[in-house]
């Protein structure tokens, strides 16, 4: 089988999670009007900042660019598919037995199923948070960093599919990997970008931050959203997400066949 027929295969996971998705799309609107709240809060907030602060930037944002940042790392961070519970279900009731014995690799069968409903998630999302921002501040035409974002985000949610895929992995081990998930998760609010820019954070933890992989998942699509077109720092960017996806691909597949070598030993 050629390499292009086996990626047809799994983009085939993808095309079946988006079909089966946009049958609820409902469902997924409803469900994402809880991200206008969450903007509404920080509209406010970010307002009685600026003005109280008295100057028109902060840290190079503007109030406009602060919240169309806000808008696109929001949709980023809640438009990730709940992995954590579904690979753990898997390990725990052993049907992962029955996954393993497909003519396909668990872990691309896993990503394209990822990647397929985490664009559905996505584009609802990036649609209400637009049009609650240009609601606020009138239309803008988008500029060329808007496929820019898009070709990023690709990146970003490869990076929180490996992060993720490898803590849920740790269920053939600890069985509950809830607790992991967690602290996942508030990292990805607080040094990952999503609850600020990291320019916005003092030099010590704004340097650390820099050299983790959380600020590929929502600090990077966010940042390229709202900053001017620039094809070298994007570049940039998407030069350390796929720099991450190598050493987390290979971090990830590590852990799946120790754990697949135990489950073979203890009989599931």
């Amino acid at each position: 089988m050629t390499a292009a027929r086996k990626m047809a295969k799994y983009a085939a996971y993808a095309h079946v999670t988006v079909r089966s998705h946009l049958a609820y799309l409902l469902d997924f609107l409803i469900r994402s009007s809880f991200l206008l709240v969450i903007l509404f809060i920080f509209f406010q907030l970010w307002s009685v900042t600026y003005e109280g602060v008295g100057q028109r930037q902060i840290e190079g944002y503007t109030f406009r660019q602060m919240i169309w940042y806000l808008a696109v790392a929001e949709s980023v961070i809640l438009a990730a598919p709940k992995l954590n519970a579904k690979i753990e279900a898997e390990v725990k009731n052993g049907d992962i037995a029955y996954q393993l014995i497909r003519p396909a690799s668990y872990l691309l069968m896993h990503y394209g199923s990822y990647m397929g409903e985490a664009f559905v998630r996505v584009s609802i999302n990036v649609l209400l948070g637009s049009a609650l921002a240009t609601a606020w501040f009138g239309w803008t035409a988008p500029g060329w960093n808007v496929p820019l974002c898009l070709l990023v985000m690709i990146g970003s949610f490869t990076v929180n599919f490996l992060l993720v895929m490898t803590l849920s992995l740790c269920a053939f081990w600890v069985e509950e990997t809830r607790g992991l998930d967690f602290v996942y998760n508030k990292l990805l609010f607080t040094i990952g970008g999503m609850l600020l820019p990291l320019e916005m954070f003092p030099a010590p933890l704004r340097s650390v931050s820099q050299w983790l992989p959380f600020q590929a998942i929502a600090y990077f699509p966010a940042k390229t959203a709202v900053a001017a077109a620039d094809g070298a720092e994007t570049m940039r960017m998407i030069a350390i997400q796929w720099g991450w996806v190598a050493v987390l691909a290979g971090l990830t597949t590590i852990v799946y066949r120790k754990g697949v070598r135990k489950l073979n030993v203890n009989g599931g």
